[in-house]
């Protein structure tokens, strides 16, 4: 047996297709037939862990790890309602996640796990492991993919699931869980209908099926500006799962690949691949980037280190006038800042570090030649609330879905529902209203309102507004007889001399068990 603590690798597409109507066209069954044999060789394979990195489970501030023991909900894909529900129970394999997310904060990456009875589990994980890996023989760890990473980022990612690996003396199957191309029809498509979306994406993806059966992933990434400019995939494109893929197999470039199934799953492209550690490789795939081992926060723009500055080429120490780096790439953190929102439209703000950051990675904090800091904050806070745009506010709970904490539009701010849970801990103040088997739990409404205000808060102060900018709130109640009472009370502690306007509903259900959600609109200062 191999000493790898790899023992293989799959590429899968996200789509429910495969597992909720295989038999509507022909493409989508070829697709559950590869995954079926796939599903075959882990199951005869010596793999103690799977480990999902899964593109629709999105992440913005860092790398989440999935460790609640035995996640189960019932999951609705957005976009293929229509498909039908997909009920899951998996079992993740929680030593392993920890030692994951240490070792990944060990080389520097920005990591936490995510542990708490009715967190989401995305489509493509739901898909990739109720296929591969049913009854749950093999405990699986699910990893997020971050927006932003740059390879950089990623391949550090991968080498640290590698690290973890053989600390712990496992062998795993690796699943990256990806489209080729993922321009989808925007009308329904009967599935006797279906097709690629366009020739370009045709050609674009039978040239990355060509270089994945070649086991060519640096040739693959090299084109990663082509492909990006051509086939729309944007942020979750078929390069970075590559990368990840290389770094966690630990050679690079190094793999048998086989195409197992390719079809049009709504106009995108959809793939089941393997890739298998090889003793040798044919030509120079060597990379022409730097092996990376710790990510020192190298997305080309200026990231915090202990309050001080560091430069693109990884320079330590405070960038004072006369100790800034001979780097040609080196700008003034000032025109980084209104670059990158001019490109993403969107800004992160931390209040824990006093740090600003764009949702492209940036950080700046002080002291930098004493003023610099304060100067871009201002700056920064300034820009942002002078555009429309998405917010993410670090300190703030972690979104349960693809959406921004805030977005700003003209004088005003749109602040995404919020519930009560501890953006430290994911833990639910008052108590969860229901165990991990559904059964009912006594829990306080009063306390659950209170944590759900303070989150509120956190989000418009770091939109730069306070509670009493709030003009209009609406609340969603899962038991209005039980609980209306204490929740009103709370509120008006914080609301009476406000007097936003107030709509409370009564609901049957929240994505995650909690009693409340507000969601509110506040004037932008």
């Amino acid at each position: 047996m191999s000493d790898d603590p790899v023992l293989f690798g799959l590429y899968v597409p996200p789509h429910p297709h495969p597992l909720l109507a295989p038999d509507q066209n022909k493409g989508w069954g070829q697709l559950r037939a590869a995954y079926d044999e796939c599903r075959r060789r882990i199951e005869e394979s010596e793999a103690d862990v799977i480990i999902v990195y899964s593109t629709t489970w999105p992440s913005i501030v860092g790398h989440q790890f999935q460790v609640q023991p035995e996640p189960e909900w019932v999951h609705v894909d957005d976009d293929f309602h229509f498909l039908g529900s997909m009920p899951y129970k998996f079992r993740m394999d929680v030593e392993f996640g920890n030692a994951y997310r240490d070792a990944a904060e060990a080389r520097g990456l920005h990591s936490r796990t995510v542990a708490y009875h009715g967190f989401p589990i995305d489509t493509g994980s739901v898909v990739a492991l109720s296929l591969l890996n049913p009854g749950n023989r093999i405990p699986a760890c699910i990893i997020s993919s971050n927006m932003y990473a740059n390879r950089a980022e990623t391949i550090v990612l991968g080498k640290a699931a590698r690290d973890a690996l053989k600390a712990q003396g496992k062998k795993a199957v690796i699943v990256a869980v990806s489209s080729l191309s993922n321009r989808m029809f925007t009308k329904h498509v009967e599935p006797e209908n279906d097709r690629i979306h366009s020739a370009k994406d045709e050609e674009w993806n039978q040239k990355i099926l060509e270089f994945f059966e070649d086991g060519r992933l640096e040739d693959l990434s090299q084109l990663s500006r082509d492909i990006h400019g051509q086939i729309r995939v944007q942020k979750v494109v078929a390069y970075k799962p590559a990368w990840w893929m290389a770094a966690t197999m630990g050679q690079h470039n190094n793999y048998d690949g086989e195409v197992l199934a390719y079809a049009a799953l709504h106009g995108s492209g959809g793939a089941v691949i393997q890739l298998t550690p090889s003793k040798g490789s044919v030509g120079d795939k060597e990379f022409d980037e730097d092996d990376v081992e710790v990510y020192r926060g190298d997305r080309n723009v200026l990231v915090t280190g202990s309050g001080d500055m560091q430069a693109p080429g990884g320079v330590d120490g405070p960038l004072v006038e006369a100790e800034r780096p001979e780097d040609d790439e080196w700008r003034n953190p000032v025109e980084v800042m209104d670059d990158l929102y001019d490109e993403y439209g969107s800004t992160v703000i931390s209040h824990a570090t006093g740090a600003l950051s764009t949702a492209a990675g940036v950080a700046l904090a002080g002291p930098v030649g004493g003023v610099a800091a304060s100067i871009v904050a201002k700056k920064t806070v300034g820009k942002m609330m002078s555009k429309d745009g998405a917010i993410i506010v670090e300190d703030a709970p972690d979104a349960v879905g693809a959406y921004p904490h805030a977005r700003r539009m003209g004088n005003l701010l749109f602040i995404s529902g919020v519930g009560p849970r501890n953006p430290v801990d994911n833990t639910i103040p008052g108590g969860p209203i229901e165990d991990q088997d559904g059964n009912p739990l006594d829990y306080d409404i009063e306390a659950q309102t209170e944590a759900c205000i303070e989150n509120i808060r956190i989000i418009l102060e770091g939109c730069g507004a306070k509670l009493s900018n709030v003009v209009d709130v609406t609340t969603f109640l899962v038991d209005m007889k039980r609980d209306f009472e204490g929740y009103n009370k709370v509120y008006a502690k914080h609301f009476e001399e406000i007097q936003a306007t107030r709509t409370t509903l009564a609901i049957q259900a929240l994505p995650t068990p909690i009693a409340v959600e507000m969601k509110v609109i506040a004037k932008a200062p």
